[in-house]
């Protein structure tokens, strides 16, 4: 490691780094040395990569296959106006890369997928998951133990948020527990909404990727301890925290006494999301925008039901009768058999399952869910409605 060298600008930068006891020349050296891969470049990923980049981790890839938003801009903080529309891997190397000229940025502007998960991660030595969904947290936690290399895990929702540090390999030669160790099988589809689904408040990612940051860079560096069998919970509501120790599973396919997993699988299907939309909903009728739109510009009565939340109904509406999910079953006498009735709610998923619930319980036949939802109308109909 003494074959790291500074310049005189760099041992600038990082002079409140090198004058901490603990931490000196020898941390920064193996910080400059690292290579980490972050996955996802939104709530989590934005502060994380700043925090990295500052904290002069020598190389750093970057992994997301999305756009900058509007929608965006109230928690990523990496993004500005000027963004929208602009590949996130991009803007966020260049505006890395303007904070620290002295690393070195790679970016990856694709899905991190099953089938390009080795080549890109067998790169780096260390792995921040800044995902949200499912199927991906469990493919990198398979690609982290299958190579061998720590996944520095964050997750975030509403108030609250979680990390930990998965399948870190300490001094002794111990492999700490990993993501299947604490989540054997994911949550049934739907049963979890996702932070465009649930929402989440905007400084928590910069809270939680903060903390993310700084386990990456113990992990590097080996100083203090990390969150490795532990996993830290925050409530930024109630300003609450706890940790949580978690233990090995022996029976983790992937690690345990007996595996079953011994290369990457369809992540999609293990978590229930492999199956055709179509198909799984062979028995609900839809349509889209556009022919909504023609059916409430006709002759013909159309109902039209938001099952939404009031909040959300608040936000934006086409002018349906508001009837929340939840709330369906109360209001069965309020929907009409008589002639059609489109259902909708944000995107679509809502709407199906009450459509469901309709015919199966009380044997509704005129029902039709609005595919895409809101998100859709607001697209290709009103454009001058906000999307949420």
């Amino acid at each position: 490691m003494s074959d790291i060298k500074f310049s005189k600008e760099e041992l600038e930068r990082y002079s409140r780094h090198l004058i901490i006891p603990e931490f000196n020349i020898e941390g920064q050296r193996k910080l400059k040395a690292a290579r980490v891969l972050v996955i996802g470049t939104g709530g989590l990923g934005a502060p994380l990569l700043q925090y990295l980049s500052a904290a002069g981790v020598g190389t750093i890839g970057i992994v997301d296959f999305d756009v900058v938003e509007d929608s965006n801009l109230q928690r990523q903080v990496l993004f500005t106006q000027a963004d929208i529309g602009r590949p996130k891997v991009e803007a966020a190397k260049e505006r890395i890369e303007a904070q620290n000229p002295h690393i070195k940025i790679v970016t990856y502007n694709t899905t991190f997928t099953s089938e390009n998960a080795f080549e890109i991660a067998s790169n780096y030595d260390v792995i921040a998951d800044g995902t949200d969904n499912f199927p991906t947290r469990y493919l990198v936690n398979d690609v982290s133990v299958l190579l061998k290399v720590p996944n520095v895990y964050a997750s975030i929702f509403r108030f609250e948020g979680q990390v930990t540090v998965f399948n870190y390999g300490d001094a002794h030669g111990n492999t700490g527990p990993n993501y299947r160790d604490l989540f054997p099988e994911p949550p049934p589809p739907g049963l979890v909404p996702s932070c465009a689904e649930g929402g989440v408040i905007g400084v928590l990612p910069g809270i939680l990727g903060s903390l993310q940051a700084n386990e990456v860079i113990k992990v590097i560096t080996g100083v203090g301890d990390n969150l490795s069998g532990r996993l830290f919970l925050f409530d930024a509501l109630n300003f609450e925290t706890r940790t949580l120790k978690i233990e090995k599973d022996p029976d983790n396919p992937l690690n345990g006494k007996n595996p079953t997993i011994t290369e990457l699988i369809d992540y999609e299907q293990f978590c229930g999301l492999g199956i055709d939309k179509k198909e799984e909903r062979e028995d609900v009728k839809g349509i889209d925008v556009t022919t909504l739109k023609s059916w409430l510009e006709g002759a013909e009565d159309i109902q039209l039901i938001d099952v939404r939340e009031p909040y959300e109904y608040d936000i934006v509406n086409i002018n349906g009768q508001l009837i929340p999910q939840n709330d369906v079953l109360e209001h069965i006498d309020e929907i009409s058999s008589d002639y059609k009735v489109v259902v909708h709610c944000r995107s679509g998923k809502r709407s199906a399952d009450v459509i469901e619930l309709l015919q199966t319980k009380y044997g509704f036949t005129n029902l039709y869910n609005l595919e895409g939802g809101i998100l859709d109308w607001a697209d290709k109909i009103d454009t001058s409605l906000p999307k949420y």
